[in-house]
């Protein structure tokens, strides 16, 4: 998104560290931080400069949607991506 793109207050929710490992999951972060920011998904399509179909299709998982447009939506909606190593898994989850 260009630099001179606004982005929306976040209030005062801290969140919490998901870890994303689906298309999906990814999608109803998505969705559900636009909901927390009262936006309409024809709203965050149009702060966002992308159509509603768009917005419609990353919150329900399309996994072939353009990451660099899913990028800036996460950015205008004030989430980020990090990457780390997996942490160690433990027996109970085997």
């Amino acid at each position: 998104m260009p630099s001179s793109t606004q982005t929306l207050p976040v209030g005062n929710y801290v969140s919490a560290e998901t870890p994303i490992r689906s298309s999906v999951e990814l999608g109803a972060v998505i969705r559900d931080q636009r909901k927390r920011l009262a936006l309409k998904q024809l709203d965050l399509a149009g702060l966002g400069n992308t159509g509603n179909r768009f917005i419609v299709d990353l919150e329900n998982g399309k996994p072939t949607v353009q990451l660099q447009k899913a990028l800036d939506l996460m950015d205008l909606l004030g989430l980020e991506v990090v990457v780390r190593s997996k942490a160690s898994r433990s027996t109970s989850s085997l």
